[in-house]
């Protein structure tokens, strides 16, 4: 996104260039003024000893499998996304604590999902499922958010092997919006600073065998109005040797 508006504005500083060289430029050869001195990066506090730990970390997530939920010739569209959710939220409480509030009423809600109930209370907190194939194998996986009663979205992302389920994202954030570009998951997330947002992008790492978070920025934004609700202490990893591609 950066790198657009980069192009953007070389395009039209070449454009105001040539508006004000006109036909009359004798197309000669021209110096492009002092060259600066080129300055390689400079390495701050060198005798620092090694940490004795590693701090927590944004991106230790870690595969999982989801028991209980079979999936039709290994297609996940077959699947009722609500069915996974009630599945893997018992099993796996994600970002929550089993004893959270929000995560007990969520519980609760997800019972509201099942086909056959009738007491139209229209609780569900399943979103619309959306399908795309994150990890490169060929195959959609299932794309699935939750609200959660402290007015979180949960994102969570399923991918299917050998006929299981297996779940490679989740996430809970003060979320603006998601989009899909290509086979990154972009999540736009409220930010404790007034008027800025995040940006997070994550992306499927073959050694992990997950989503992680490759890219994490904050950036100014007119929107972000939502109520402030804290980011969960979680610092990006190092990208270093995902090469995206199972």
């Amino acid at each position: 996104m950066n790198r657009s508006r980069l192009a953007l504005a070389a395009a039209l500083t070449a454009a105001a260039a040539l508006l004000v060289t006109g036909c009359g430029d004798p197309g000669g050869p021209r110096g492009a003024g002092a060259t600066p001195t080129a300055e390689g990066p400079t390495r701050l506090w060198p005798d620092l000893p090694p940490p004795s730990a590693p701090a927590e970390d944004y991106g230790a997530i870690e595969a999982v499998k989801v028991t209980g939920v079979k999936v039709p010739g290994g297609d996940l569209h077959k699947v009722d996304p609500a069915d996974v959710v009630r599945a893997d939220f018992v099993q796996n409480p994600g970002t929550y604590e089993p004893s959270d509030t929000a995560y007990k009423k969520t519980v609760e809600r997800l019972k509201d999902c099942a086909a056959d109930d009738s007491g139209g209370t229209g609780r569900c907190p399943v979103l619309k499922a959306y399908y795309r194939d994150l990890t490169g194998d060929g195959k959609d996986d299932l794309i699935v958010g939750i609200s959660t009663p402290d007015d979180n979205l949960d994102i969570r992302v399923y991918a299917e092997e050998d006929r299981r389920l297996t779940q490679i994202m989740e996430m809970s954030d003060a979320v603006l919006g998601v989009e899909l570009a290509g086979r990154d998951l972009i999540i736009r997330a409220i930010s404790s600073l007034p008027g800025y947002e995040y940006h997070t992008v994550w992306s499927w790492d073959s050694h992990q065998k997950t989503m992680l978070p490759t890219s994490d920025e904050i950036v100014r934004s007119g929107k972000a109005s939502r109520p402030q609700t804290p980011r969960s202490k979680t610092p990006m990893p190092s990208p270093s040797g995902s090469d995206g591609d199972r």
